[in-house]
């Protein structure tokens, strides 16, 4: 796949307009396209309105998934699956760097004239801001992760305004599903004339406000000082890293951490009826549910298989393994969200037992594929419960038939009222 430049040498690195407007509906994430020129576009493009994951595989992968096949089922449609990492890692990367790099590298190739992501908040590191990148550079300012929602897709018309018509977006879940949903129409009427898309997985954000709330308990059960936390990830293992300032490390077992003190409603609604997890519209998704301590690819077209290409020698690969099984957790999950009544799903247990089922759970419990497909699983069942308790009128309309096949081994199936809507 020839690649050519067209950006201007003398761009700056990172361009952040200011936006306007905003969310104009409580089931929504702030995608940004509420944000741009025609606010009516959400209509037809939001994934919590009536989504059409079908259609939109097909237009984007030349096929819709197959779920006679048990991973494409429950991962979309892809080619490819691996464990990854970068032979060197990026110093400050979230895991080693392959998000970044992918950008980096179809900069300095000249395969677009501009990246679209997040960078952190001149006044809060963890506050996503939307960003234009045009120089492979520029990427090392958007490491790491960040939390709470951001109008990503609000960059779109400043973007093509300023004359980059070849771009690359890194978003999450609900931003790639808006942004398929209207590439057509940009291409068509706005002169976009090449897209690469880049996706994270994704279920449970919220706002950065309430991540702080979170890192604040947090510091209270450690003794730290949350303003000295440098780096926080959830992990395959069952815990949660965090690594902080002076370069110390912790891992935390997820049973450890202080759920029970947050609010009901900490997680949206949004987030709670999440059925793409695993971002099927991008080209490429890293992640690393499926990685087994290193990152996870699903290359789901040639233009994934083009974009890490780009990588060569730089990346390591291996196929990813599977252990486990996911039955016992997912059920044991289905319960804990039902008798949470609408908030988090704890787990009732004392707390001399906490430790001794946080060390069990990374060597007995699902692990590689296998808690990737738990993952799943549990996101399917949650969206379910969620709707049923809390909007059951939109299960039609929001619910893809794809993730009641999901749930049925769990014995969920839908009531006549909740059947998909035919397309």
């Amino acid at each position: 796949m020839p690649f050519q430049s067209s950006a201007a040498p003398n761009t700056p690195i990172l361009i952040s307009p200011t936006f306007t407007g905003g969310p104009a509906r409580g089931l929504c994430t702030d995608c940004g396209l509420s944000r741009s020129s025609n606010p009516k576009r959400c209509g037809q493009a939001c994934q919590f309105i009536q989504p059409d994951y079908a259609r939109l595989e097909q237009a984007v992968h030349g096929r819709q998934r197959d779920v006679a096949t048990p991973d494409e089922l429950f991962f979309g449609p892809h080619q490819r699956m691996l464990r990854a990492r970068l032979a060197a890692p990026s110093p400050g990367a979230q895991w080693t760097g392959i998000t970044t790099r992918l950008a980096e590298r179809l900069l300095e190739t000249g395969a677009v004239d501009a990246v679209l992501t997040m960078a952190p908040d001149a006044n809060d590191k963890w506050r996503p801001k939307p960003v234009i990148v045009t120089r492979a550079e520029g990427m090392a300012q958007c490491r790491g992760m960040r939390m709470g929602y951001a109008p990503l897709l609000a960059l779109l018309e400043p973007a093509l305004a300023l004359g980059f018509r070849r771009l690359a977006v890194i978003g999450i879940p609900c931003q790639i599903y808006a942004l398929r949903a209207v590439e057509e129409e940009f291409k068509r009427e706005l002169d976009l004339e090449q897209l690469y898309v880049i996706g994270t997985p994704c279920s449970d954000n919220t706002t950065t406000e309430r991540f702080h709330e979170f890192l604040a308990l947090l510091g209270e059960d450690q003794g730290e000082d949350p303003d000295d936390v440098t780096y926080l990830e959830f992990r395959a293992d069952y815990h949660v890293e965090l690594r902080y300032k002076d370069g110390r490390t912790k891992a935390i077992p997820f049973l450890q951490l202080p759920l029970s003190k947050l609010p009901a409603d900490f997680f949206p609604l949004t987030c709670r009826t999440c059925v793409d997890y695993t971002n099927v519209l991008a080209d490429i998704t890293v992640g690393y549910m499926g990685g087994e301590g290193e990152q996870w690819l699903l290359v789901r077209n040639d233009r994934g298989q083009a974009l890490l290409d780009l990588l060569g020698d730089e990346v390591v690969t291996s196929e990813p393994g599977s252990a486990g099984k996911r039955a016992g957790a997912v059920k044991g999950f289905i319960k804990n969200v039902e008798l949470a009544a609408g908030g988090l799903p704890l787990r009732k247990m004392p707390n001399w037992l906490r430790p001794i089922v946080g060390w069990l759970m990374p060597r007995v419990g699902p692990r590689g594929l296998e808690f990737a497909r738990a993952r799943i699983d549990m996101k399917a069942a949650e969206t379910i419960i969620h709707l049923r308790r809390e909007m059951p009128g939109k299960i039609k309309n929001m619910v893809p038939l794809h993730v009641w096949h999901l749930v049925a081994p769990y014995g969920m199936e839908p009531t006549d009222a909740e059947k998909p809507a035919d397309r």
